[in-house]
């Protein structure tokens, strides 16, 4: 099989588990709040790429490197993402139907063009402003469930923080651009700082009760496993694999434009959720823009690989 197959598999397998999260995440907050769902999410990915890494013997490399050598950065990256990052996507989720969430937080992409002009001294291009204005328009129509021209949002707080979480997700990958860990070894310090935070705040708010003694509820611990291990966890690493695999990134970054109809489809028939003309008409704008932005990177990529 070659690389490029390969990497292609990998990449269909990261989209198809990432397809069901949205769905996951909406019965996963049915059980337990937004806070809880980070802890034993995180929880889980934690300890599911410790026994990665063990098995590849970087264990040893991540827990002996030195404050210069990747703690000092996890230090605050683990503060952006578990924390920060998925307090605020769950939040959303917790407000808006998952399709609306879905939709909004495909704009990150966007955001992180934008962010790249004062953070990393990036050019936008014309392409980049057009299809901003594009997806944009998208993420109005999802806003206003189709009333363009009322200005009073369906849920403001809501769509607020599925908007932030697209500003912090683009964030945390535009300020990791020169981070010299490996993806794995930067994922595992980075949740070795959250869980710590995560584990006080429950311990001071919410409490353990939904998963431990009398009180545990079975499908919080399922839900929360399930999005620890295929949101945060496996999808993560089969990515990896894929961007590390493929001759040109283009050919699997290209693959999530799969996403959002299964992830429609999924929280439509599992869910329950009626998919509403406005999250469609949105979502085909959004998907328009990212498209239009993928398009100008992949003259440059062949380039370079002939």
């Amino acid at each position: 099989m070659s690389q490029d197959r390969e990497a292609m598999l990998y990449g269909l397998g990261a989209v198809a588990l990432w397809s069901t999260v949205a769905t996951a995440f909406k019965l996963a907050l049915e059980q337990m709040s937004p806070l809880e769902l980070v802890w034993l999410a995180a929880l889980v990915s934690w300890l599911l790429i410790g026994v990665l890494m063990w098995r590849q013997g970087k264990l040893r490399e991540a827990l002996t490197t030195g404050w210069r050598g990747g703690w000092r950065t996890a230090l605050w990256a683990g503060l952006m993402n578990p924390v920060g990052y998925y307090l605020v996507l769950f939040g959303a989720y917790a407000r808006l139907p998952g399709q609306e969430a879905m939709a909004l937080n495909y704009t990150w992409a966007l955001a992180m063009a934008f962010l790249a002009v004062p953070i990393l001294a990036q050019r936008l291009t014309r392409i980049d402003v057009a299809a901003g204005l594009i997806a944009y328009a998208g993420v109005w129509t999802i806003a206003t469930r189709g009333e363009i021209f009322n200005v009073a949002f369906a849920d403001p707080l809501g769509v607020g923080l599925a908007l932030s979480s697209t500003l912090l997700w683009a964030l945390y990958w535009l300020l990791n651009a020169r981070d010299p860990r490996a993806p794995l070894v930067a994922q595992w310090q980075n949740f070795s700082i959250a869980l710590p935070v995560l584990t006080l705040l429950v311990a001071f708010g919410p409490g353990f009760g939904n998963f431990i003694g009398a009180s545990a509820n079975p499908q919080a611990l399922t839900a929360g496993i399930y999005v620890g291990l295929c949101e945060m966890g496996i999808a993560f690493v089969l990515w990896q694999l894929a961007v590390h695999k493929v001759s040109r990134t283009a050919k699997v970054s290209n693959l999530i434009f799969l996403s959002p109809p299964i992830s429609l489809t999924l929280l439509h028939f599992i869910v329950g959720e009626p998919i509403l003309t406005s999250t469609l008409a949105g979502l085909v704008l959004i998907l328009a823009g990212l498209g239009l932005q993928q398009l100008q990177k992949a003259p440059a990529e062949l380039s370079q690989s002939t």
